[in-house]
């Protein structure tokens, strides 16, 4: 069973890159501090990405609150010509690469979404795009689009965990999207092959699966996500996201154990509406979760814990 800590962080709206959300928080362990990348939107909703750091002995304590954006959208026509959401970071040599989701604006489907890459030299402060094109967009497996991507080095194999979108329907006149978690390798972390592979599908609820975070414990991994219904999910608590879980002997054929996530949206508050798009990682003998909230990470982010079983 997880254990809920509250509320970290939402923005206070003072910074014109920063009005509103702190979305798909994200751990990252930086010397004597713990930053927290996350998406955050401006006055047009367009998403870049910066972070604040917290005190490692207590994860309620802001100690720093960046000021600036570490990565915003690209040029015009680009995939990520409308926000630059982080996804996964993952120290390379003495760089840290950052997956990120591409957002760009489509006509009928409201957005399509593609995987990029950016790079930091300088600690995580700034990152800039190994390409200006998306590593991922749809595919033959991939109708729609695809986003928020996990990956993993094991050895001289990258492995990735991602968001594909296969259809829109247009529901209450709303293009609603449909879309899972699939998984592809990479020798090197920029070309990667997809077989079309499903690790976590559809089912008579789940139209859509957020943001998954994988990790291994012992010999099994585990995989947390988020899932919801495709109607009327912004408003109804009963077909809004809520956590999932699921287990694999090898990362790539999952046991979907949603009973077993251990954690549920609050009776009020922050986080009684939604839950969704966290991120876990070991901490301190305990593993950590950071979530977002209601609103899609409009209330903020905040944290839960368990302890790591010896």
């Amino acid at each position: 069973m997880w254990t809920k800590q509250g509320l970290i962080y939402k923005p206070d709206g003072s910074k014109p890159f920063s009005r509103t959300h702190a979305q798909v928080p994200f751990g990252f362990p930086i010397e004597d501090k713990l930053r927290v990348y996350f998406a955050t939107r401006d006055e047009k909703s367009q998403s870049a990405t910066s972070f604040v750091e917290l005190n490692p002995e207590d994860l309620s304590e802001v100690v720093y609150i960046h000021d600036k954006p570490c990565l915003t959208n690209g040029a015009v026509g680009m995939f990520d010509e409308t926000g630059a959401m982080p996804s996964w970071f993952l120290p390379v040599g003495d760089e840290i690469w950052l997956y990120y989701t591409g957002w760009n604006r489509s006509e009928t489907a409201s957005y399509r979404l593609g995987i990029g890459l950016a790079i930091s030299r300088d600690g995580g402060l700034t990152f800039e795009r190994k390409y200006t094109g998306p590593l991922l967009d749809r595919s033959i497996y991939d109708q729609v689009w695809v986003a928020q991507p996990c990956v993993m080095r094991e050895g001289d194999r990258w492995r990735m965990w991602y968001l594909s979108c296969t259809k829109i329907e247009v529901i209450n006149g709303h293009p609603e999207p449909f879309y899972d978690v699939k998984y592809a390798e990479s020798a090197d972390g920029i070309q990667w092959e997809r077989t079309g592979q499903v690790c976590v599908g559809y089912d008579e609820f789940t139209d859509a699966i957020g943001r998954p975070t994988v990790y291994k414990d012992g010999d099994v991994y585990k995989m947390y996500f988020s899932f919801r219904n495709a109607t009327n999910y912004r408003t109804d608590v009963q077909r809004s996201y809520r956590i999932g879980y699921a287990e694999s002997k090898d990362g790539i054929n999952w046991d979907r154990k949603d009973n077993l996530a251990g954690i549920e949206r609050s009776a009020d508050g922050w986080d009684s509406l939604m839950m969704d798009y966290c991120h876990i990682f070991p901490h301190q003998d305990q593993w950590i979760m950071f979530y977002n909230g209601n609103g899609f990470g409009a209330s903020g982010f905040g944290y839960a814990t368990q302890p790591i079983s010896g």
